[in-house]
């Protein structure tokens, strides 16, 4: 028994002394790890945030009809510059008949009273010429005359104005004339001859004839995140990139930021808005999907180091980088760290431009393959 548990003792001294010479010979074997070093570098670094949203002009005008009816001509087409007081569609007038009843009404009604007071004067003139009256009674029942006059020919123009919209002498200003009340580009006419619009009035807000809008003034309009917008301040700068034209950044300048925000897709997004400065040469098309780029802070030329080869004391939290100072020999350097890009990160102080900074988590290339 005592010699079985030699024997086994033994071979378990064998087994160990052989695996640790055996692990001794692969390190051994290993080639010894070398680090490579990069340079820091000039650098233009810009730290920023994006929002999505869409361009949109400064102020766009919807113009809606003072009368209900059935469009009778439209004049104008998107894309079409017009100045106020242009003419941009006719309505024709579908009549209330309850209101041309009325109409008619009056009609008889003046013509009655009218007609009561031509007897009336004539009858004056001559009471007047035979001495009867005085010249004050013949000028009473003139005025009288002239009144009842007056208002048949109003009740004339009630009835054309109840039946067409309009009436002699007010071609100009009838409500079936639809015009332009500011000037600029015609963006859109939702409306077709022989679509029947309603008026706008305290009830409803009335049919959209043409929406109209200066094009010079667009905007930049948004969303941020709630985790970004703690970020951002009005009168940053803002780099627009619009989708449907490549290789273009538009200028803007950050002029507005919700004071509340609105959930949307369980996250809470706040609504931005900013000015694009005037373009000469390239027509941007209201409603064209962008990118703002909200430029939060920027370093133009300064020396910078990737983010990669930054590390941090354990125990301070304080950043720092290792410097060769011989074949494979590296001091470590306390540095000051200004803005990041997140790929590139200023150096304020601890490095110069020459000094070889230690890459000390590169990566290999077989870790992409995992």
């Amino acid at each position: 028994m005592k010699k079985s548990v030699t024997i086994i003792t033994l071979l378990i001294l064998v087994i160990a002394f052989g695996g640790s010479m055996y692990y001794l010979y692969q390190k051994n074997a290993e080639d010894p790890i070398v680090y490579e070093t990069e340079l820091p570098s000039k650098q233009n670094i810009i730290k920023k945030t994006v929002a999505t949203g869409s361009i949109l002009p400064l102020e766009e005008v919807l113009i809606k009809p003072n009368i209900s009816g059935v469009i009778e001509e439209i004049f104008v087409e998107g894309g079409d510059y017009v100045k106020s007081g242009d003419l941009l569609a006719k309505i024709k007038v579908v009549p209330n008949l309850n209101a041309l009843n009325d109409s008619r009404n009056n009609i008889d009604e003046a013509r009655i009273a009218l007609e009561d007071q031509k007897r009336n004067i004539d009858r004056q003139k001559t009471l007047f010429d035979k001495g009867v009256v005085s010249k004050v009674d013949l000028e009473r029942a003139q005025v009288s005359f002239d009144q009842a006059q007056q208002a048949y020919v109003a009740a004339n123009k009630r009835y054309d104005i109840v039946k067409t919209g309009t009436t002699r002498g007010f071609g100009n200003a009838a409500n079936t004339m639809i015009r332009a009340t500011v000037s600029g580009m015609v963006l859109d006419v939702p409306v077709e001859v022989g679509n029947q619009v309603i008026e706008s009035n305290n009830f409803n807000e009335g049919t959209t004839i043409a929406a109209i809008a200066d094009i010079e003034k667009m905007i930049f309009e948004g969303k941020v995140d709630e985790s970004e917008v703690g970020k951002i301040s009005e009168d940053l700068p803002l780099e627009i990139t619009v989708g449907a034209i490549e290789n273009k950044t538009f200028n803007a300048v950050l002029d507005y930021i919700a004071p509340k925000g609105k959930e949307e897709n369980g996250a809470i997004q706040f609504e931005i808005k900013g000015t694009l400065k005037k373009q000469d040469t390239v027509f941007i098309r209201a409603g064209l999907s962008a990118n703002a780029s909200i430029i939060l802070g920027r370093a133009d030329s300064v020396l910078a180091v990737k983010e990669a080869l930054v590390q941090f004391d354990d125990k301070t939290k304080l950043p720092f980088v290792e410097i060769e100072k011989g074949d494979q020999q590296f001091e470590r350097k306390d540095v000051e760290l200004g803005i990041s890009d997140g790929i590139f990160v200023e150096i304020k102080s601890g490095v110069s431009q020459e000094d070889k900074i230690k890459v000390w988590n590169e990566v290999k290339p077989d870790e992409f393959t995992n």
